[in-house]
């Protein structure tokens, strides 16, 4: 009668200590972490945090980030894989062309219903509407360049090219449909010298006078730091980059309380405003979480839930 007593004691200690653990089906609570992919960029990551602090405010949910992720396609095996659940910035043009696989489409509306339909039957995932801004490329240069130029679109640079220097991403030269080869036959001209480049580095040569202009991407927060023009894409060379979020199927059934609150997003974010939210982390050293509670709590996001 001893020998049962001590038995039953420890096993009722190591079950008590297992489920202090956390582990699967014995911790006692059926809701599980919703995990947000972001990749390693700035805005992925403000609006990573800005996910999760509106799903922890307004709905209670834990999340946790799974954070810099290093392209859209690691992004995409995580969300197949089941190590993610939401994916929080995800490209119309980069989702088209590099995990579908399917040719260029110019045409914003179209590209975003194209994605749209094919992750639902393919991946059984939902593509949000954007965020209201979209991350293309663009060509920039100072605004002293701009203003002794009177140049304001890329078309306006024709004349210039043949003694200009230009810095690009250097993921940007070989692109099909939208890299350099296919520019030089959709604007009809040519630098006299480009240098591929790391997109971290395009900015400080355009300061340091070594670029007359770079390829930038139009919501990067150092625009504002370095006092640069965007050039028009007066041709609409570039496909569009709309901005939006991507959440499995799954997720969304089995919390429907889910979609409403990640819908109060949609279309309310402009390019504007996300250079800026870049910028505050980028230049003023603000952490991206930061930024995002903010952002939120300016903007009446909270109305009820957990605190």
């Amino acid at each position: 009668m001893k020998k049962f007593t001590k038995l039953f004691v420890v096993l009722a200690t190591a079950v008590l200590t297992l489920a202090g653990c956390g582990f699967p089906g014995i911790s006692g609570s059926d809701q599980k972490t919703i995990k947000i992919a972001a990749l390693s960029t700035t805005e992925s990551s403000v609006m990573a945090n800005m996910l999760a602090e509106l799903i922890n405010h307004e709905l209670g949910y834990p999340t946790t980030l799974v954070s810099n992720l290093g392209s859209t396609t690691v992004t995409h095996q995580a969300m197949l894989r089941g190590d993610a659940d939401i994916s929080a910035t995800r490209y119309t043009g980069t989702d088209l062309t590099g995990t579908l696989d399917l040719p260029v489409e110019k045409d914003p509306k179209k590209a975003g219903r194209i994605v749209k339909r094919v992750f639902k039957q393919k991946y059984h995932q939902t593509w949000f509407p954007s965020y209201g801004f979209a991350d293309t490329y663009a060509f920039m240069v100072t605004k002293q360049f701009a203003a002794q130029h009177h140049v304001s679109t890329i078309s306006q640079l024709k004349p210039l090219a043949p003694s200009m220097a230009a810095g690009v991403d250097s993921s940007w030269m070989n692109r099909k449909g939208d890299g350099y080869a296919d520019f030089k036959t959709g604007y009809g001209f040519d630098f006299k010298r480009v240098y591929p480049m790391q997109i971290g580095l395009v900015y400080d040569a355009v300061e340091a006078g070594k670029m007359q202009t770079v390829l930038g991407y139009s919501t990067d927060g150092r625009i504002r730091s370095y006092d640069l023009t965007v050039l028009k894409d007066d041709k609409h060379f570039f496909p569009p980059y709309d901005a939006s979020m991507v959440v499995s199927d799954s997720l969304l059934k089995q919390y429907p309380k889910l979609a409403p609150v990640l819908h109060r997003l949609d279309g309310k974010i402009s390019m504007k405003t996300m250079q800026e939210l870049n910028y505050q982390v980028d230049d003023q050293l603000k952490e991206p979480s930061v930024v995002a509670r903010e952002f939120l709590v300016k903007h009446n996001y909270f109305r009820g839930g957990a605190n």
